[in-house]
């Protein structure tokens, strides 16, 4: 089974695996470098959150009650969407638990960052997760800041995608220390050029990663896609 990721721009990515759609962090309405509309993104089937920042949830209740997909989050940010935008197909994790998918199965892993609502309420843990499709695992490091269990949780995967804006993330050296410590095949870099204050020099970056790791660096455009 062939899995394809396409990077939506900001932490938003599709992830098709056979019949299965998810879309990470749905931020394209007011996103300044998103490429397509909600209208424009085609039935997904599951909508993965990894915590309740704006920027990450804004098109979240729409697609999914649009779709009728299933919202795979943390318990207090799948309780907020059934509770609050009538969500009706809502799996709630926490943090170290594996739930299944019609393509594999995911496991939310822990994220070093914040979660509020745009209210200011709570929003529970933050989440990194890894995400089996058949025989390939990757990491979507999510909004987080370099930790040392990454190493525990996401060793080996064939896929690292890791934030590099810096400022509300790791940046771009922690991120080459996550690749050190991680050792995954290929790494893509995420989370960063949406606004000034976390735009990147991705050829730094990519040559950082070629010269101080074994990985392969990825970096796509906007809409770009890579098949796993």
């Amino acid at each position: 089974m062939a899995t394809k990721l396409t990077w939506l721009s900001h932490g938003c990515w599709l992830i098709e695996a056979g019949e299965t759609r998810i879309v990470l962090d749905p931020f394209l309405t007011d996103n300044p470098a998103a490429k397509i509309t909600v209208k424009e993104l085609q039935p997904v089937s599951h909508v993965l959150l990894s915590h309740a920042h704006f920027d990450h949830i804004n098109d979240a209740a729409e697609i999914a009650n649009r779709d009728g997909a299933t919202i795979v989050a943390a318990f207090e940010v799948g309780q907020w969407f059934h509770q609050h935008h009538g969500v009706k197909n809502v799996i709630m994790m926490n943090t170290g638990g594996r739930t299944q998918l019609p393509c594999g199965d995911v496991m939310a892993t822990p994220a070093l960052h914040s979660s509020s609502f745009p209210d200011g309420s709570y929003g529970g843990n933050p989440l990194g997760f890894v995400l089996r499709t058949g025989e390939v695992r990757i990491y979507f490091a999510c909004d987080t800041a370099f930790f040392s269990d990454m190493r525990h949780f996401a060793q080996g995967v064939d896929v690292a995608v890791l934030p590099v804006g810096d400022l509300y993330t790791m940046g771009i050296d922690e991120s080459v220390a996550a690749t050190q410590l991680i050792e995954p095949k290929r790494v893509l870099p995420a989370h960063y050029g949406t606004w000034p204050p976390i735009a990147q020099d991705m050829n730094v970056w990519s040559q950082k990663i070629r010269s101080q790791t074994a990985a392969e660096p990825i970096v796509l455009a906007v809409g770009e896609a890579i098949e796993l």
